[in-house]
């Protein structure tokens, strides 16, 4: 029997190494170890080239080693608390990214930043305006990028007792601080708390590559960030990555707890909404989106083409759930996990990270066409965990929880909308142009409800007689099949038909389109948001949701 210390086990592989094995990767290490020790004469020696790689990857004080702690710069002066309140920009520094598209390094080895605290109004989905906490003004923060070596010198005023605009006050001024995971200082002093109209500056070096969380640690850390505190801190490795790409992006994933506030203000005549504590302690949010907004690199998708490749910057915020990141149609040639090289897999297709985990993703872009990004937890996609890499060429990406309409406040329209998504969807749009069938949207006007309920009751006999029905045939070479409908289905179908034609304000052919104010249900309403509060009146999803192609 041999016994292995798993915590600090490498195994050289051909040319390269795999790199230290802890926590899950413990297990495989074991049943590795276990078959390849068994009983049997010793091994023989590792080749010198390999030794001496393995040697130079881990060996503490050689000349090689990325990680000799007695080389990093651990020294750090007290922070500095003043009661000096900064008035000018909520966010600063040439480090700093305010977009999903990162910007080049700046070379300066002093990066000086500046983020402040504000409570202000986001709007995290169409209608749905939310009382949030923020770093320099905007949720997510803005994106820090620097790298091993770099000196931060940051400076925060805690600016929440300024009154929103339009607003009196949302919520009341309170303590702030900053917890910047790529740092190594005092808690204690570098991550106090402040009052409003104070400020704080601190400075640390970058001793590790790779892509951090930063965000509020005041307590209780868990509103604090449910409230929008946070951002990414990518920190390049000293020389840089090992490989070269045509487009950087930041996507940060997190969730949001809301409910109407009780207060019942309003702003610009649309209802406020402040963060809903039962649902955040219960880890049932109804909002899971990227960059801050629902269904938000759907609206603005992020651009490629056919050929590139993409350097995607992952982080999961959380606060408190997980997410399996996946692109539809390419897969991850490399996957660096918490952003360092070092921690390498090739070849993968979803990347599950926790709370505060973060990954590099790179893949490249094989043809033209929609590459769906989404959080294959589909529960966490129906909420807005979505967003597309438009990368040319025509064609619908399909839904992947891409709803085709918002919800209907009428109850028996809600009802459609789901069983449309679940058996329609694949083949027809609404107010989104033809698929393998046409284009619902003003289906009412076109025909009377008679015709509508024949259809959709029978369309195979439908096919025999009908003039129309033929045509359609005709025009779009497959027969719609019978979904076997109840006489109460069918009215709620030409229900939810009625209000897509009579609300819908249809701006190109993106879905879901706008609904006329008031005549739709927030997203979280819906009850993909409502799903996780048990004992929350639901409606019911009509059987059978299967869908046909």
């Amino acid at each position: 029997m041999h016994f292995v210390d798993l915590s600090s086990f490498r195994v050289a592989a051909g040319a390269g190494t795999i790199r230290r094995l802890t926590h899950a990767g413990a297990g495989v290490a074991l049943a590795l170890l276990l078959l390849a020790c068994g009983d049997r004469a010793p091994s023989a020696p590792a080749t010198p080239e390999v030794a001496s790689a393995a040697s130079a990857a881990g060996t503490a004080g050689s000349g090689n080693d990325p990680y000799d702690v007695s080389k990093m710069d651990f020294k750090t002066p007290p922070a500095v608390l003043s009661n000096e309140r900064h008035t000018g920009a909520f966010a600063a520094g040439a480090a700093l990214n305010l977009e999903a598209a990162l910007k080049p390094l700046d070379p300066s080895p002093v990066k000086e930043i500046r983020l402040d605290t504000t409570h202000k109004i986001i709007e995290i989905a169409p209608g749905v305006n939310f009382s949030a906490w923020t770093f320099g003004d905007q949720v997510p923060g803005p994106v820090v990028r620097a790298r091993v070596g770099d000196r931060i010198k940051f400076t925060m005023t805690n600016r929440s007792d300024e009154p929103a605009p339009g607003v009196s006050m949302t919520a009341a001024p309170m303590m702030h601080s900053m917890d910047f995971h790529a740092a190594m200082v005092s808690p204690q002093d570098k991550y106090r708390s402040i009052a409003p109209g104070q400020t704080i500056s601190f400075e640390f070096t970058l001793n590790y590559p790779g892509v951090f969380m930063y965000h509020c640690g005041t307590p209780m850390v868990l509103e604090h960030i449910a409230s929008g505190m946070y951002g990414m801190m990518v920190v390049e490795p000293r020389n840089g990555y090992p490989t070269k790409v045509d487009r950087e992006y930041a996507v940060i994933q997190s969730e949001f707890y809301t409910k109407l506030d009780p207060e019942k203000r309003k702003i610009n005549g649309q209802p406020l909404y402040v963060l809903d504590g039962e649902r955040v302690r219960s880890k049932a949010p109804t909002y899971t989106v990227f960059n801050g907004r629902y269904n938000g690199m759907v609206d603005k998708p992020l651009q490629a083409k056919p050929g590139e490749r993409v350097r995607l910057f992952v982080l999961n915020v959380g606060p408190s759930n997980t997410s399996s990141f996946h692109v539809v149609g390419t897969i991850f040639d490399r996957v660096w996990i918490d952003g360092n090289p070092d921690n390498q897999f090739r070849g993968m297709q979803t990347v599950l990270l926790g709370s505060s985990g973060a990954a590099i993703v790179e893949f490249v872009i094989p043809e033209a066409g929609s590459y769906v990004m989404v959080d294959h937890h589909f529960a966490n996609a129906s909420q807005g965990a979505i967003g597309i890499i438009a990368a040319g060429g025509a064609g619908d990406p399909e839904h992947h929880n891409i709803p085709a309409t918002s919800t209907p406040t009428d109850p028996a329209a809600m009802k459609a909308k789901l069983a449309f998504e679940s058996k329609c969807l694949a083949c027809h749009s609404i107010a989104g142009g033809d698929k393998l069938g046409p284009d619902l949207f003003g289906v009412t006007r076109r025909h009377d409800d008679a015709w509508l309920a024949r259809w959709l009751k029978s369309p195979e006999q439908m096919l025999q007689s009908d003039p129309v029905a033929k045509a359609l045939l005709d025009k779009f070479k497959l027969p719609m099949p019978n979904q076997g409908l109840s006489d109460e289905e069918i009215k709620q179908y030409i229900a939810y038909f009625k209000w897509a034609d009579q609300n819908l304000q249809p701006k190109g052919t993106a879905q879901p389109q706008p609904s006329a104010a008031g005549t739709s249900l927030a997203p979280g309403q819906t009850p993909s948001g409502m799903s996780g509060m048990s004992g929350m009146p639901m409606p019911g999803q009509p059987a059978g949701a299967m869908e046909h192609k």
